[in-house]
């Protein structure tokens, strides 16, 4: 099935009256994806809201919401009852608990197949980014992107291929071409200038100073955070270290411990990894070279008794190590 065939049946699912309710966990890939989707029913249905359920404090990811203007709301502001349809991009209903509360009529992502209900799925797990997949719905269609529209998928392909080095596809690469032409490349110069806070590197510069290196993998437990993007910062920023192969970074917020998992590529993946580790206390998964686990405390408590800083620091030691394995250093 060609993708105008595909998008089609998507449209299929919806009439003039549908009110839609597009479910993302926020960031630049989900965020243009969801963007994507409500382009591709304007003027099709009667409204198509995208919400939230995460924390949004990046200082690039909130630049990007101010310059792109997707419409945002939180999914707490949500009156699920007002609307008739649900669609997921750029995740899969098991990716999260938030996720649990709607019964999906669409599923469009890029991660590896887990979850396949719903009358309509497309899952590509050869795409880099699921911006490209809504890249090509749209040429398909013949609908020309917006400038801040291209300019969004273009930062979510951007983001989730960092910058065509991880997990880019010849397909990653012709739609970014593609939407070259119509972007506004300010938006995207303004987004990527808005790295870091001063907050960020404070918090960088703690994990600096208290990360544990073990057989080429960097771990640092951060115990209790107030932005969990700032693991996120972190974890990459150790990957650029020489000779690490992993980093792994993690802490506890909202009463789940959040753990972000970078690697190299050339190792066992890191999703798998993710999965196989953590998966039975909660959530966990994502790409070869990404992944990302949020467990419940609670479980976890169970399983080593009571929760300190050090005790969970070195439980996350303990199961990537025999996760991982010593043979893939």
């Amino acid at each position: 099935m060609n993708n105008l065939e595909k998008v089609n049946r998507f449209l299929d699912l919806f009439e003039s009256h549908s009110k839609i309710l597009v479910v993302i966990n926020a960031d630049p890939d989900a965020i243009a994806s969801a963007m994507a989707i409500k382009r591709l029913l304007w003027r099709k249905v009667s409204e198509v809201v995208i919400s939230h359920f995460n924390k949004i404090s990046r200082p690039d990811n909130l630049a990007m919401i101010e310059y792109t203007e997707p419409g945002l709301v939180a999914l707490d502001e949500i009156e699920k009852d007002q609307y008739d349809h649900f669609v997921i991009v750029d995740s899969q209903p098991d990716h999260n608990e938030r996720f649990s509360e709607f019964e999906f009529d669409a599923i469009i992502d890029h991660h590896p197949l887990s979850f396949d209900t719903a009358t309509f799925v497309d899952i590509r797990p050869d795409y880099g980014a699921c911006a490209t997949l809504l890249t090509e719905y749209l040429k398909s269609k013949k609908i020309k992107p917006s400038a801040k529209l291209a300019a969004a998928l273009m930062l979510g392909i951007k983001t989730d291929t960092s910058d065509f080095t991880r997990q880019a596809s010849l397909k990653d690469i012709r739609a970014f071409q593609y939407l070259y032409k119509f972007a506004n490349n300010n938006i995207i110069t303004k987004v990527e200038r808005a790295a870091l806070t001063q907050g960020d590197l404070d918090f960088l510069g703690k994990a600096i100073k208290k990360r544990h290196v073990l057989n080429n993998r960097v771990f640092f437990h951060a115990g209790f955070i107030s932005k969990p993007d700032e693991l996120v910062v972190v974890a990459d920023f150790f990957l650029t270290i020489t000779r690490i192969n992993w980093s792994i970074v993690s802490g506890v917020y909202d009463k789940k411990l959040i753990i972000v998992l970078r690697n190299d590529g050339l190792r066992k993946g890191a999703g798998n990894t993710a999965k196989e580790a953590f998966s039975e206390f909660g959530s966990a998964g994502g790409h070869k070279t990404m992944a990302r686990a949020e467990l419940d405390t609670k479980k976890v408590a169970k399983e080593i008794g009571r929760v300190s800083n050090k005790k969970l620091s070195q439980w996350i030691v303990s199961m990537i190590e025999q996760t991982a394995g010593k043979k893939i250093e």
